[in-house]
This record gives structure tokens, sequence and C-alpha cells, in this order.
């Protein structure tokens, strides 16, 4: 296990378009330790899902570097980046973006699969089982409940086991009642699967559930604090 998962050195992005040059990210440098818990806050269009899509290989830096898991995504292709995705990390969507024809069961299996796993069918059911979902193995998207959805999608994050886990408002689609059900069991598989978190959030109470909180405004992070949630 790397000590440091995540480390990104003076990040920056930006689009040209007609107008001129968009600056997204500006000069972004952090570090993130195995196992800890981080919320990225800050207000609509401040960089955060940007900066998330960054972490994860998904978008190209204009400059600066991110490395994860002690590789340089800089130095890889996309099919690189992708092999690295599918070994080292898991995601959970606002929006779950569960498969509409796969069962609950094959949205699970699907990672596994695509990894060559010969035991796929039976860890995905033990995994949707954990999260509660044992009586919708095969149920398709469209029958379950917002809430139950992103069960499934916890469940597919969680199911290879990766050490590192990148959840964009993964609440964002829920009522109040049904996202903290989501977020205890988010932290919770969190904990049992030793997992490192980085999360963005808009609320308050579930960034103070993390150990640390990073603020961007207008693409630059301005703060760095450590939460009550942090071991003394």
């Amino acid at each position: 296990m790397f000590d440091i998962v995540i480390a990104v050195e003076d990040l920056g992005k930006e689009v040209v378009d007609a107008i001129g040059t968009l600056t997204i990210l500006s000069a972004v440098s952090f570090t993130v330790k195995a196992q800890e818990t981080v919320a990225i806050m800050g207000a609509s269009g401040s960089g955060k899902s940007t900066l998330l899509g960054l972490i994860a290989g998904l978008d190209r830096a204009t400059h600066g570097t991110v490395q994860l898991a002690g590789e340089d995504l800089a130095t890889l292709d996309e099919d690189g980046r992708a092999r690295l995705r599918a070994a080292k990390v898991g995601f959970v969507f606002q929006s779950f973006q569960l498969l509409p024809h796969l069962s609950a069961l094959e949205n699970v299996m699907l990672p596994m699969e695509l990894q060559g796993v010969s035991s796929a069918r039976q860890r995905s059911r033990e995994m949707l089982a954990q999260v509660g979902l044992a009586e919708r193995f095969h149920h398709y998207p469209r029958t379950l409940s917002g809430g139950e959805q992103q069960r499934v999608a916890l469940a597919r994050a969680f199911v290879m086991r990766p050490p590192v886990l990148l959840a964009d408002e993964p609440t964002g689609s829920l009522d109040a009642a049904t996202g903290l059900g989501i977020m205890d069991l988010m932290f919770a598989l969190n904990r049992e699967y030793a997992s490192t978190l980085v999360m963005v959030t808009h609320d308050a109470n579930i960034a103070s559930r993390c150990r640390r909180i990073l603020t961007l405004s207008a693409g630059r992070l301005i703060a760095d604090e450590e939460t009550a949630a942090s071991p003394a």
C-alpha cells in the first residue's frame, strides 16, 4: 500500500472556446494518504467535479501533475489510465450510472467480469446482500427506487475492493432520509474495506464526516482543513 495514494501538484485546467480561454482550475496542490476520507466543497462552478475527473484520469490537465496509487497519470495513455482505474478505483455518481439493460446483479458483476474474475457472480451476490438488496438480484434499474439504485452503485464500486473510492455528489438525487442512509452505508463500507475516499459534496453535514475538507473557489484551493472526525 502507498502511504500517499493521491498527489496533486500545481494542477490546472483550461478550456478554449469562441470567447477565449476559461480557467477552470488553477495551481491546485494537495496529497491524500491511504485510508483518509476527504470532502471537496465549493460553490457551483468552482471546479469540484473537474478536479475529481482529473484525479480519476477521466480528463487531462492543462498543466501540473496527478499521481494516483504511485502512477503519474500524465505518463499513461487512455488505455493505461483505464487499466489503472479498473484496478484501483471505485466510482459512485449522483446519477447512479447503472446500465439499464442489466439487472442489479449483472451491474455489480460487470467490473469483475471485465477483469476476468471467475468468482464474479458469487462475490456480487454477497456484495448486494451486504448493502441490503438480497431480494433484488434480478431487478432492473427502472424497477428500483433511487436509494436502491445507489445501493447497487455502492455494491459495484466496492465489489473489487478498490484502494480508492471517488464519489461525486452521491446523495444529490436522493431525498434527505434516503441520502443519510446511503452515506451511513458508504462510510461503513469504506471503513470495512479500508479504502481512501475522496468525495465531492455540497452538503456541509456530509463533508464534516470526512477527516478533511478541501474548499475550492473559482478554481483555486482556498482551504484544506481537518474536521472533528479526524483522529486525535
